[in-house]
């Protein structure tokens, strides 16, 4: 009888173990002494939003998510456009984005971001001036840029965030044109994603920092597929130490790839986008966790960013709504063997190494 106990007791004990660890793989916050990333996709809160953030607030885009992005220790989002009070640009572009920095920075800080890349193809659109009044204003709220500056080697820099458990580093590129947004020895911008850069920035912001992560703005606006240079890239970034490589720009999502002990995230298309366009309707949130120096673990929240319904307030998805988000990506990254695994109106992964 005591043997049958026993055995029943460890079959029990067993269960649970692995019971935790399922569990385990699929919430990131059962790791202890782990760091907790947020990403999101692109960020402009001016253009045809404006109207509506006047008449809301400017935390209004954000309050439907704002428990995801409690639930982090750092924010990173792409912002697309600088936050300035200039009203005219010397650039001859057929879209010139602006929003007002003493209204947008403030709320992205009471929303939790942490830093922002602004290696994009509209963080110039109002010159150099402009450029410099988004850093200046960010800074003022405590959120760190990443990707330009008024040279080259302050482009390429990189910015490193403390938290307790750790250190990460960012660094961030833009792919995309007009050319003359890119920076150079003597000259503004942002910094381009040359593979050797990229190579020789990685490896010396590694050993600087515990954690590396990688934005690029670069891929076709609309498209699904990736153009050939995206996985060369992404792949370059993680073979020099960068732990997880973000992707922005074509503003619909794209395929996502575990890559090595890396994750690649292609595209995570819009946030809070100032337009009506239908083209960019649903997105994620990507939940990273980054554990003993290595990804670890992400999670990856399906919303509406469909602004004919949701009017510039990013929402939820549930049931179908979300399936369908997380089936779509898995389409997109079958030929990468990259499968979220659904629960609970989430798509989860958990690194292979692990």
């Amino acid at each position: 009888m005591k043997h049958i106990i026993k055995t029943c007791t460890n079959i029990f004990v067993a269960s649970v173990a692995l019971y935790l660890a399922a569990c385990n793989q699929q919430n990131n916050t059962l790791q202890p002494n782990s760091i907790t990333l947020v990403a999101v996709g692109d960020i402009m809160l001016g253009g045809t939003a404006e109207e509506i953030l006047v008449k809301n607030g400017y935390d209004y885009p954000f309050i439907k998510v704002q428990h995801i992005l409690d639930e982090a220790d750092i924010v990173i989002g792409n912002l697309e456009g600088p936050l300035t009070e200039l009203d005219e640009s010397t650039l001859d572009k057929e879209y010139l984005f602006r929003s007002p920095p003493d209204l947008v920075a403030p709320a992205l800080k009471k929303a939790g971001f942490t830093i922002m890349s602004i290696a994009n193809n509209h963080i110039l659109d109002f010159d150099i001036e402009g450029m410099n009044d988004t850093i200046n204003s960010l800074k003022k709220q405590r959120i760190q840029t990443v990707g330009a500056g008024n040279n080259l080697t302050e482009a390429r820099k990189g910015t490193i965030l403390s938290t307790t458990n750790g250190s990460v580093g960012f660094l961030s590129y833009s792919l995309t044109f007009p050319e003359s947004f890119w920076a150079s020895k003597n000259k503004a911008g942002t910094a381009f994603g040359h593979e050797k850069d990229i190579r020789e920035d990685v490896k010396r912001l590694r050993e600087q920092v515990d954690y590396l992560i990688v934005s690029f703005h670069w891929g076709r606006e609309k498209s699904l597929e990736l153009r050939p240079y995206q996985p060369r890239l992404g792949h370059a970034a993680i073979d020099a130490g960068a732990n997880i490589v973000l992707g922005h720009h074509p503003h619909v999502l794209q395929s996502i790839e575990e890559y090595k002990d890396g994750l690649i995230i292609y595209s995570l298309g819009n946030f809070v986008f100032g337009s009506y366009s239908t083209d960019a309707t649903t997105s994620v949130i990507a939940r990273i966790t980054l554990h003993k120096g290595k990804y670890y673990s992400a999670e990856f929240t399906p919303i509406n960013v469909a602004n004919t319904e949701v009017v510039f307030q990013p929402q939820l998805l549930t049931g179908s709504a979300a399936s369908d988000v997380i089936k779509h990506i898995n389409s997109l990254s079958k030929e990468l063997n990259t499968n979220l695994i659904q629960r609970n109106d989430k798509g989860f992964l958990h690194t292979r190494s692990n």
